[in-house]
């Protein structure tokens, strides 16, 4: 009895001296950023597989063999090992169903692409016994032994842990940084003790960044990831925090000002760091995200030395670089235009040189100037975008442009540059080429051009009709009114013109799919993953002719999503004299909260304002009868589980393609406006991808405002709106918000000269003290662009 205790005591001694030596936690202050991607919400707490996993690298590898981008950490995030409220093992039934070849067949090809792997997991999972402690140390050295890895993310949501448990945790860190001596522990509310030092990092503000689930914005503006943009810094600009990285999945419009805030003003020791669906982006946009990856890469021995700005730089201004070397981000919080003194000496940094180079590299890259040391240069930023500058007291070799903005498509080693001049319609812009005795050849617009490469300008005309008015411009304010008679019309025009997919399903109407057959793959790999269509979130699963595919009401975490009770309903894209429409629920059950045989209710119109009601029985194949032309069907009540919508015509199923489907925003009924405010407005000209910006400023209250227009009498609504319309979401459930609605309604050169009446009707009799006001803005800018081929010496 004697001995046992002396053992006992002995290892209780031992293991706190374990935690007393001096810890690297696998990085500094000093260290420099690592690029990563992980899998969070593209997989969710299911966990990822090896099939999706190898598509995922070989779309990144298709980024850095085509644009030079590298990824320096790929992480595993919930479920491959460790899940929600439990821990796994590498070696159980359910890891090896997802990785039936284990690590081994991921890890050679991450190798090969020079990324390092990281993964998911609890701080826990050490059990009740010695050897389930040793089994989960032994497990967990043996990934950073056998597959370098570079990461762990340990996650409360996995479990806490115990401050008993906490030398067990240090022995594990300990004998794993043996092996990798730069592995990174992520701490994600873990609430540590003595194993804090062990950590690398916590997680800043405890924010997450998913758009529109996690982060939301707070204010009015033209687009979503205004809230990503109000981010300050970290106290004292500390490095050896994690701010959750960039989310692309939802939302994308704008993710470049937010890479750019995350990767160069933070800039963090995970950074660039994103996670989602980064293949959700348009395949034009690649270039640019390898483009702010290649910079990070190159420059970021700099970029791990930072100072904050005065406030006449605005907002969290970050200057970070050396004596001779400065990237400068800003950013512009407001509807109007912003324009900033930049001084070009030590206030932001700079310490030597006569003359300075001043090179803006978002939103698009351009040779601003050369100027004197301390000379003081204006700046304007663009409402509610980030701006980043380069400016240099050495000799900038980047590839550039004087004359014109520009992109960098692709620069690769021994290969021809490829760039693209950026011109605004109409204009005509002399341009010249730098360091032109860099290169034997340059062709452009697809021809030989020599007077580039003797420095000389060379005139470059860009397609189009001159614009004469900014591309973002407020229109009006709007003014109160009497509530109009087809107030339910206008409010039909928003909620059939709008969706309740899934974020992602959004984002893929938005960008389209791919044409490259590694991008196409990885949105492949998500989209038709059978946790995502056994989710019923996608409204095209009504029309696509496979009973085992559904669309549903989603509830998750006991939280109903339906505006007041939600409403089935049916957009077939056009009138259509059809014979029947029919409709598929597979049993009792899923017919609730209709009971089988009985009478129910249907509306159809033509055209939102005169509605029509039908009876139909509630059967598993529901049949409604048609006897006029209908292009909407409005359900009051309708099954919570619906397989197929068919539309029948002499005894055929008719073309679906066109169809949507919509199912928890409110029935009008329930939506009685209260007040209204109203503006008549005419555009005499529309650039190229405009938007109008319906911005309603005040305390409306949840879904207590919504907006639409009527185009020369016509209704039209908003398909999209900031916080985002509710949706069947992928993971968790949409952000809820009671104020600063902002409704966007495409417009085009069809609509010049129309009268446009912009309509805003508020629901909540106590929330009325709102100031709508209608702007217009574009995105992506409309520039024109010309090709610029470059063949070094």
């Amino acid at each position: 009895m004697n001995r046992i205790f002396l053992i006992i005591s002995c290892l209780c001694i031992f293991r706190p001296v374990i935690g007393q030596e001096k810890v690297f936690p696998g990085a500094n202050e000093q260290s420099l950023s690592r690029a990563q991607y992980f899998s969070w919400i593209n997989n969710t707490n299911e966990g990822a597989t090896e099939q999706q996993t190898m598509i995922n690298l070989a779309f990144f590898e298709w980024l850095k063999e085509s644009y030079g981008m590298q990824l320096d950490i790929y992480a595993f995030d919930a479920g491959a090992i460790d899940g929600k409220r439990f821990y796994g093992s590498i070696y159980s039934d359910r890891f090896k169903e997802q990785f039936p070849n284990g690590f081994d067949p991921i890890y050679a090809k991450a190798r090969e692409l020079n990324i390092r792997l990281g993964v998911w997991g609890g701080p826990d999972g050490f059990g009740s016994t010695p050897e389930d402690e040793k089994a989960r140390i032994d497990q967990m050295v043996k990934l950073c032994k056998d597959y370098q890895f570079a990461l762990f993310k340990f996650d409360k949501v996995c479990g806490p842990l115990p401050f008993e448990k906490e030398d067990a945790f240090i022995e594990m860190m300990t004998k794993c940084r043996q092996y990798s001596p730069d592995l990174i522990l992520l701490n994600h509310r873990l609430g540590l003790q003595k194993a804090k030092p062990y950590a690398t990092t916590s997680l800043w503000e405890g924010h997450e960044t998913y758009i529109d689930v996690f982060m939301t914005n707070d204010v009015t503006a033209p687009h979503h990831r205004v809230g990503a943009l109000t981010r300050g810094l970290p106290p004292q600009m500390n490095r050896l925090t994690e701010d959750h990285g960039v989310c692309l999945s939802s939302c994308l419009d704008y993710w470049e000002d937010d890479i750019v805030l995350q990767a160069f003003n933070r800039s963090m020791i995970l950074a660039p760091e994103l996670y989602g669906n980064p293949w959700l982006l348009r395949d034009d946009e690649f270039s640019q995200l390898a483009r702010y990856f290649n910079l990070h890469k190159r420059y970021s021995e700099i970029l791990v030395k930072g100072m904050k700005l005065p406030k006449s730089y605005g907002p969290n201004a970050v200057s970070r670089g050396d004596a001779s070397r400065r990237i400068i981000t800003l950013r512009n919080l407001s509807w109007v235009d912003t324009v900033y003194t930049i001084k070009l000496d030590k206030e932001i940094g700079l310490e030597k040189g006569s003359k300075v180079k001043l090179v803006q590299w978002h939103p698009t890259e351009k040779v601003i100037g050369t100027f004197r040391f301390g000379d003081q240069v204006k700046i304007e930023v663009n409402p509610f975008r980030a701006c980043m500058l380069f400016a240099t007291s050495e000799k900038y070799d980047e590839p550039s442009i004087n004359g014109v903005d520009y992109k960098v498509i692709r620069n690769l080693e021994n290969e021809p540059i490829q760039m693209e001049l950026l011109g605004k319609p109409g204009q005509i812009a002399s341009v010249s080429l730098n360091n032109c005795g860099q290169f034997s050849n340059a062709i452009l617009e697809g021809k030989f051009n020599k007077s580039l490469l003797k420095g000389k300008s060379v005139k470059v005309k860009f397609e189009g009709h001159k614009l004469v008015q900014k591309l973002h411009r407020k229109l009006a304010d709007l003014q109160a009114t009497e509530v109009p008679l087809d107030a339910t019309a206008l409010y039909e025009a928003t909620v059939f013109s709008a969706d309740n997919n899934a974020l992602e399903a959004r984002s893929i109407k938005r960008s389209g799919y791919s044409s490259i057959p590694e991008v196409k793959a990885a949105q492949d790999a998500f989209f038709k993953q059978k946790v995502f269509v056994e989710r019923g979130i996608w409204d095209k699963n009504l029309f696509d002719g496979d009973m085992k595919t559904g669309y549903w009401p989603s509830t998750k975490y006991k939280i109903d999503q339906r505006i007041k009770g939600g409403c089935l309903r049916i957009d077939f894209g056009e009138v259509l004299s059809l014979d029947q429409i029919i409709m598929y629920v597979p049993d009792a059950f899923s017919m609730q909260p209709l009971l089988m045989d009985e009478g129910n209710y249907v509306e159809v119109s033509a055209d939102l304002k005169n509605w029509k009601q039908l009876t139909y029985l509630a059967r598993k194949k529901c049949v409604i009868e048609l006897d006029e032309p209908v292009r909407y069907l409005r359900f009051k009540d309708f099954p919570q589980r619906i397989m197929e919508v068919e539309g029948v015509k002499d005894g055929s199923i008719v073309n679906r393609e066109m169809w949507t489907a919509s199912n928890l925003f409110a029935h009008s009924d329930k939506m009685i406006a209260k007040k209204a405010w109203t503006s008549t407005i005419q555009l005499d000209e529309v650039a190229d991808n405009s938007y109008l910006c319906i911005a309603i400023n005040g305390e409306h209250g949840f879904e207590g405002a919504y907006a639409a227009i009527k185009v020369d009498g016509q209704l039209r609504g908003a398909p999209d709106r900031a916080v985002s319309y509710p949706s069947n979401t992928w993971e968790y459930v949409n952000a809820i918000r009671d104020k600063n609605y902002t409704y966007y309604i495409p417009v085009s050169k069809e609509d010049i000269g129309k009268e446009i009446e912009v309509y805003v009707m508020g629901y909540e009799k106590e929330k009325l003290n709102l100031k709508p006001e209608v702007w217009i803005s574009a995105y992506p800018a409309p520039y024109q662009s010309v090709k610029l081929e470059l063949y070094r010496n």
